[in-house]
Formats: C-alpha cells, structure tokens, sequence
C-alpha cells in the first residue's frame, strides 16, 4: 500500500511539473504574441515613414529642379541685362 501511495505521489508530482510548465508556456506565449503585435505595428509605422521619406525625396527633387530652373532663368536675365550696358 505504501508503495503505492509513493507512487502516487510521485505522479502528483510530476503532473504538478507538467501544469507548472504549460502554465510558464502560456506566460511565454502570451508576451510572444504582444510582442508579435507591438513589432507588426512597428513595421507598419516604420513603412510609412518609408513612403513618408520616398514623398518627401521627390519633393525636393522636383525643388531643387525648380530651383536650378529659376537659377538659369535669373543668369539669364543677368546677362541680358549686362548687355544692355547696365
């Protein structure tokens, strides 16, 4: 009887093992998968500051064309104006 009893205990124990672990796993995956969600909200945020930055660089493309546009424009003024003799 006692042998059983001992090995019943034995049991009990190891099934106490067992919950413990799956309960240290639910844990584990509980904060894996708020991590999963916080780096996926991340991901969409740094995307847009991607597509942010690509809009932005075309803007100062289109300025900086606009800008060597009006320089010609005025160089060219300049030198009409110098050949009037001003």
């Amino acid at each position: 009887m006692t042998n059983e009893i001992d090995r019943l205990k034995i049991l009990e124990d190891k099934i106490t093992g067992v919950i413990d672990h799956i309960q240290r796993l639910s844990t584990e995956n509980e904060k894996l998968k708020q991590l999963v969600k916080d780096l996926k909200a991340e991901k969409r945020d740094s995307e847009d500051l991607a597509r942010k930055v690509v809009k932005l660089d075309g803007e100062l493309k289109k300025y900086e064309n606009e800008r060597e546009e009006m320089k010609g424009k005025i160089e060219a003024i300049i030198s009409q104006i110098d050949k009037l003799g001003m």
